[in-house]
């Protein structure tokens, strides 16, 4: 059972609890995901922008902490992407107990985007849609060919070496795919219409894809 405090949501995983926002409007057909890079955590400032657009459009979303503060200490643990991705699996399995009816999304950004892959390459055609803010999605590369959820790769252009590295990804997709450069961008996105631009495609795309 799942244990609200302040707007916390508390989700027992694997014998810890990590920590979760979890924000549904009424009527949503489906939730959104969200899993952090290495070093950030569910109050990541460019996440929590990106989730309030796509809530705009109807959807719900969950950011959480994959890592307990304790584990967080232990940097091996961020680079962990079987952990991380177990991580999703089990906080994925949380949202479908909570209704079963609603489609799911993932939006992974840096190294959360390998672990969105990986989740998605395990649930199939129960994953409707996943998006990849400046994702090192070579560390999912065994994994690319299972993916079938509809998958969209947003990559700064002036982000060199990850745009190459998405863009060998992206031919190793099977599934329905994009590629969405936002011209002049680094890695971070830190411009603030840099940034409206990725939530808005993002938005477009879980939009399309988890009604």
């Amino acid at each position: 059972m799942v244990q609200h405090t302040d707007g916390v949501a508390r989700i027992p995983v694997d014998g810890v609890e990590l920590e979760a926002t979890f924000d549904v409007p009424q009527g949503a057909s489906g939730v959104v995901v969200f899993a952090h890079g290495s070093g950030s955590s569910r109050k990541s400032p460019r996440n929590n922008y990106v989730a309030e657009v796509i809530r705009e459009r109807g959807l719900g979303t969950l950011l959480f902490d994959l890592l307990t503060e304790a584990e967080d200490q232990q940097r091996q643990n961020r680079f962990d992407i079987s952990l991380l991705t177990d991580r999703l699996v089990w906080v994925t399995e949380w949202v479908w107990k909570q209704d079963p009816e609603l489609s799911v999304g993932y939006f992974g950004s840096s190294t959360g985007a390998a672990t969105a892959l990986r989740g998605a390459a395990r649930y199939g055609e129960d994953v409707d849609g996943v998006v990849s803010r400046g994702g090192r999605v070579d560390m999912a590369a065994d994994s690319l060919s299972d993916v079938t959820a509809p998958t969209l790769f947003v990559v700064g252009g002036a982000d060199s070496e990850v745009l190459a590295l998405n863009r060998e990804a992206y031919e190793r997709l099977t599934c329905d795919r994009s590629l969405h450069v936002v011209a002049g961008a680094g890695h971070l996105f830190e411009a603030e219409d840099e940034l409206r631009e990725v939530a808005t495609v993002a938005a477009d795309w879980f939009e399309s894809k988890l009604r």
